[in-house]
């Protein structure tokens, strides 16, 4: 008999138990944990008791949650405008992303200088081009328009930075 055939007659397992899972492998927000539950074909009752249960258990917290992806997006060199929009997606409010990132206690401006220094190195940029590229590498990880330019002196659009 194949495994397949094996696995059909097995019971299905809860939302409960199948979000559990997932939380044993690593954080999630409640959010992101009710959506993987619809997508396994929970219905939203059940998900939503299972989601419950968990957080009154505190294996589901989105305030850990975001403390953790702070913390690990950060140490990846990704800065504030990302992690605003990220913890946004998962649902968590405005205040408590404001609250995280005060919390972190990252330089941003060090951590841009950072990823500059690691991706081009200490040599000043040839051209204005240059600049443009460098620019542009920590707009999109996320860095204010502000930290941008002071560090690299290119002309920044302040759209790109709805933060400032």
């Amino acid at each position: 008999m194949s495994r397949k055939d094996d696995n059909s007659d097995k019971p299905r397992r809860s939302a409960y138990d199948k979000a559990l899972g997932l939380l044993a492998r690593r954080e999630h927000s409640r959010r992101e944990l009710g959506q993987k539950l619809r997508q396994g074909g929970y219905g939203g009752e059940e998900a939503g008791d299972a989601l419950d249960r968990l957080g009154a258990q505190h294996y589901q917290d989105d305030d850990r949650f975001g403390e953790v992806l702070v913390r690990s997006r950060a140490a990846q060199g990704y800065g504030p405008v990302r992690l605003r929009a990220e913890l946004k997606s998962h649902g968590l409010p405005d205040a408590r992303i404001r609250q995280l990132l005060e919390e972190a206690g990252v330089d941003w401006a060090e951590s841009a200088a950072a990823q500059l220094r690691r991706r081009y190195g200490a040599k000043a940029p040839a051209d204005p081009a240059e600049k443009a590229r460098r620019a542009q590498f920590l707009l999109r990880r996320g860095f204010p328009a502000a930290t941008v330019r002071g560090l690299t002196h290119a002309e920044v659009d302040e759209l790109a930075d709805e933060s400032d």
